[in-house]
């Protein structure tokens, strides 16, 4: 007996199937692109590592011989090497808003527009893109832990590379966000260069926030690279309780809980590219 199927009934099954299919392949294309000029433009990335690695040797150690042990519980080189882990991932990571201004600039963001897939899914392909190589380039520094005086430990490396690839997706999402509404790629770098440095500063990365004055703390804690620096300094803290600092990020004179300074870099990620996709999806 010939079972009675109603006409169009799972017609929309298979081009769903088939939509996701699309959808998978562009981001995976566009993930791919970025792993493809990560491994041909070899020397602008030794150098996007290299501008780290001097902070940390060169600032590190001319600092180290000034600022006692004592007043950081851990040595300065230990202390800097979270800032210098957020300093690797934080430019690739801005890099993806400016390819995205120049690709509208040139015109293969008009072609990328012209694939059959979401023009949310093309931001989602940079934002993945993105992510991955900014925490490829901090895995690498990830190298030199030895050399700062932290052991290498399978779990603590796991947990700072995690740390990183939050950091990455907050910051390459924001950088998104930032870049969908612009049209010139300087007034791109003319707002970085204003903003950038003084988050950087503001990050706990060089020196204890609680040594400044009120007002700078304030604006510390609603800074992303300083929940960034926070959980990777504090997820160090776990595993190497004698040979590590406390984190910086104070909320009314009590630190916030590590999982909920993670939270809040994913949430904020999320939110930024959500507002991206939605001035994105707007046509050209």
């Amino acid at each position: 007996m010939t079972a009675l199927v109603l006409p169009g009934a799972d017609d929309t099954a298979p081009e769903r199937t088939g939509r996701l299919r699309r959808e998978l392949r562009a981001v995976h294309a566009l993930v791919h692109r970025d792993l493809l000029r990560l491994a041909c433009q070899r020397v602008p990335t030794a150098l996007m590592l290299l501008h780290p690695v001097l902070y940390l040797f060169i600032l590190g150690g001319g600092l180290a011989a000034l600022i006692p042990t004592a007043s950081l519980g851990v040595g300065y080189r230990t202390y800097l090497f979270p800032g210098m882990l957020m300093m690797t991932v934080q430019t690739p990571a801005i890099m993806v808003g400016i390819r995205l201004i120049t690709d509208r600039q040139s015109g293969y963001l008009r072609e990328l527009l012209m694939a059959p897939v979401g023009r949310t899914t093309l931001l989602l392909g940079g934002c993945a893109g993105g992510t991955l190589v900014a925490t490829v380039q901090g895995a690498v520094l990830l190298a030199l832990a030895g050399t700062v005086g932290l052991p290498y430990d399978p779990v603590l490396l796991a947990m700072l590379l995690g740390g990183m690839a939050l950091a990455s997706f907050a910051l390459t999402a924001l950088s998104l966000a930032l870049a969908v509404g612009l049209r010139s790629p300087e007034t791109f770098h003319t707002l970085l260069g204003l903003v950038m440095m003084p988050l950087l500063f503001l990050s706990g990365g060089f020196f204890p926030l609680t040594s400044l004055p009120g007002w700078a703390q304030a604006l510390a804690a609603a800074n992303p690279l300083a929940y960034g620096v926070d959980v990777l300094r504090r997820s160090i803290a776990l595993r190497v309780p004698d040979g590590a600092a406390a984190g910086s990020v104070e909320w009314a004179g009590r630190q916030p809980p590590l999982l909920l300074e993670a939270g809040l870099l994913l949430a904020l990620g999320v939110l930024a590219l959500l507002w991206a996709a939605r001035r994105f999806g707007r046509p050209e």
